[in-house]
């Protein structure tokens, strides 16, 4: 198993993986994005944030993402994040190696708080959150519609560094020498 930085190439591998999702309220997403819509916000998140790919084999199995939380100047040290797993690659502790990688990189680039909201029910994903030392932040109650039904959605925080002082800017993902990101990306390979 390696988890690697993902290109725009991974486009229609990651966009299948992100189908499997869209009969269901884990995503409130109703049409899958096409391979080219994948590729391009591959590329425009990875200008500065952590996109990852878990692979097995040479095959993507999963991936996880940062991106912006809010657009807002002052929420700039914030970051949202996401993880889709292949069904056959769930509930084997490669979500939360995809989450300890990302939460390692945004670190390093001085990110200090993180967010990740999950349609409820979800116990997998409320449990890779707690899991991984987040918060239950509070519940949109009745805030989407999918799948014939309303759903309510959790969101859970964690603080990565210290809300001290005034913050030193973000470093972009690209700026992180290529040495330190696969050293932590080595780490939580096998």
């Amino acid at each position: 198993m390696r988890i690697r930085m993902a290109a725009p190439e991974d486009g229609q591998k990651l966009a299948e993986i992100y189908a499997q999702y869209l009969d269901t309220p884990i995503t409130f997403e109703c049409v899958c994005p096409t391979a080219e819509e994948f590729s391009d916000r591959i590329r425009d998140i990875s200008a500065q944030y952590p996109y990852l790919v878990c692979e097995e084999e040479g095959k993507a199995v999963g991936y996880a993402y940062a991106h912006r939380q809010m657009e807002r100047a002052a929420y700039g040290w914030n970051a949202e994040l996401s993880v889709y797993l292949e069904r056959s690659a769930v509930s084997r502790g490669l979500g939360s190696r995809l989450y300890g990688a990302l939460l390692e990189l945004l670190k390093m680039q001085r990110v200090r708080n993180v967010y990740g909201g999950v349609t409820l029910p979800n116990e997998k994903s409320q449990r890779l959150h707690i899991g991984m030392g987040f918060r239950l932040l509070g519940v949109y109650h009745h805030t989407g519609y999918k799948c014939g039904a309303w759903h309510d959605v959790a969101w859970f925080e964690k603080e990565l560094l210290e809300c001290r002082g005034e913050p030193a800017p973000i470093i972009p993902i690209t700026q992180i020498p290529p040495e330190a990101r696969d050293a932590v990306l080595r780490s939580f390979s096998d």
